[in-house]
Parts: C-alpha cells; structure tokens; sequence
C-alpha cells in the first residue's frame, strides 16, 4: 500500500494512475521529457489523492445519508451537460449496467457540494464600490482579446506539377511584394477562383488554423510573412491591422468582477479548509523515498 489517510488504504494502482495522469499532461504540452521531475509529479499525485480522501471522508461524516431525489437532480444534469446518457457513461469510462456505482459516486458529490456550501458560508456580497476598487486593481484580468486582420495570397498543391513548383512560385510572389509589388493585385492574379478569400478581416486566436495564427499574431502590421504551409496548402500573408488588449468598461464586465471576488473568496477559503484537514490527518506513505525507487531509470 503506498497510501493510508485515517485508516483508509490507497492502492499502488490509484496512485500510478494518478501519477501518470499528471505527467501525460505535462508531455502533452511540451513541459516535460522523460523522467526529470517524475519526483514533483509522484509527489503531486499523493497530494492530490490525499486531499480528495480527506474531503471525501469529511463529507461522508457531515453528510452520511443523501436523498435519493438529490442524487437523481445532479445526475440528470450531468448527463444533460454531457449530451445524453451515452455521452455521459462514455465520458466517465463506466457502463450503464454500473448504475449501483455511478450513482455512489454522484452521492459523493452531493455530499462534497453541501460540504462545501458550509465552509464558504457565508459568501461575500460586495458592494458597487467595492465592485470598482477591485476592477482597478486587478484590470489585468478584464481586457478584451487581442485580434488581428490580415491578407493573404495561397496556393493549393491540388492539381499541382509538384509541390517544390508550387513553393517555388510562391516564394517569387514573395519577392515581388518585398519589393513593392501590390499586395491584392498579386493576390487577384494569383487567386484560384472568386471564392476564394485575399482579405480575412479581423480574427481572434482560435479562430483560424493554428499554423495559420502561429504567423498572424507575431507579425507586425504591414510585414510580409515567410511563405509557410497549412492544410490548404502554400501561403504568404500580410498584417493589416492589429487591436492589442484593452481594459474593458467596468460597467461591461461589472458581473465577471463580482464572479471573480466569489471566485477568489471561495479558493481562499477551499484551501484553508483543506490545510486544517491536513494537519489533524493521519498520512502514512509506506513507499520507499523517490530516490531508492528512481535508480533504475
């Protein structure tokens, strides 16, 4: 057993799975290789575990029973935020036939809400006032996105000699615009057919194809991009135009002011919550230390 919260054993598995949950999203996002920090993860993983066990057991002692008509609500609307009961047991990895299971589990999480809804009691009620001074001083967090606009010239490799000959081409076409050739005059005479698009218009990040973005937004206005690929094909693009971040009027976002002030109250009172659960826990960790485990890799 490499876990035991007040009595209760966590198995091997739970935390290998933990673990490796946590450094695949790490790889995923390039943050990581190998084996460099699998101690921070491991470490991450058994204090995630621990903190769930902890809030699990606390719930079950505040809450021992659930009404059956709680546990149909909050399962009726996660199977209609999931889409639909197939989308809902797909997401969770469970068969229907595990109804005994899922709807244990969805207890726990009524249990852990009305935990919950105790320890942030009673939640802030700011006042307008209130409201403003926090906009000012956390302005950080209410900007509009950023959005570019831009041109561009492509070239399909559909029907082409070769792809070499179409890069070719489009680094001249390049050429041209760097030396002061029209941008839309060589994007008409370049153009497939009517429908296809020279002016994009203003766009936000996650609009467009990534490759396509990765260009755009770190050109500055008026620059000629490399010729680079998408999906579509060869491109060159030019920016147009550029509308950087801006505060946002405080009466447009006065509600995400007032979700965040909730937000960040409730944080605050989570983790204290769960710091004094810690302290008053028993944890004992039965693995060998980091160090002995990690020689063989």
């Amino acid at each position: 057993m490499a876990l035991i919260i007040n009595g209760e054993h966590i198995d091997d598995e739970v935390v290998e799975s933990e673990f490796n949950q946590i450094k695949g999203h790490f790889e995923r996002t390039l943050q990581v290789a190998c084996c460099e920090r699998d101690p921070e993860f491991r470490a991450r993983a058994k204090d995630n575990l621990i903190s769930r066990a902890l809030l699990n057991q606390e719930s079950l002692k505040t809450t021992p029973e659930v009404e059956a008509a709680d546990v149909d609500a909050r399962l009726e609307k996660l199977i209609a935020e999931a889409g639909g009961e197939e989308r809902f047991y797909m997401g969770i990895g469970m068969a229907a036939r595990d109804e005994a299971l899922v709807r244990e589990n969805v207890a726990n999480g009524v249990r852990l809400d009305k935990l919950l809804a105790q320890v942030y009691a009673p939640e802030p009620s700011p006042t307008d006032a209130e409201l403003r001074a926090f906009y000012d001083q956390n302005i950080g967090h209410f900007l509009s996105t950023e959005e570019v606009r831009a041109v561009h010239i492509t070239k399909s490799l559909q029907g082409a000699e070769s792809r070499q000959a179409v890069y070719e081409h489009m680094r001249e076409v390049r050429r041209k615009l760097l030396g002061g050739a029209d941008f839309m005059e060589l994007a008409e005479e370049n153009r497939t057919d009517d429908q296809q698009q020279i002016d994009l218009g203003w766009f936000k990040r996650g609009e467009f194809m990534e490759e396509f973005e990765a260009i755009a937004f770190s050109m500055n206005e008026n620059e000629i991009s490399p010729v680079f690929t998408t999906q579509l094909g060869f491109h060159v693009a030019m920016l147009t135009g550029r509308k950087p971040k801006a505060p946002l009027p405080f009466e447009e976002v006065k509600e995400a002011v007032r979700t965040r002030i909730l937000e960040e109250y409730r944080d605050q009172k989570f983790h204290a919550f769960l710091e004094d659960l810690k302290k008053g826990a028993q944890v004992e960790d039965t693995d060998p230390p980091e160090s002995e485990g990690a020689e063989g890799h």
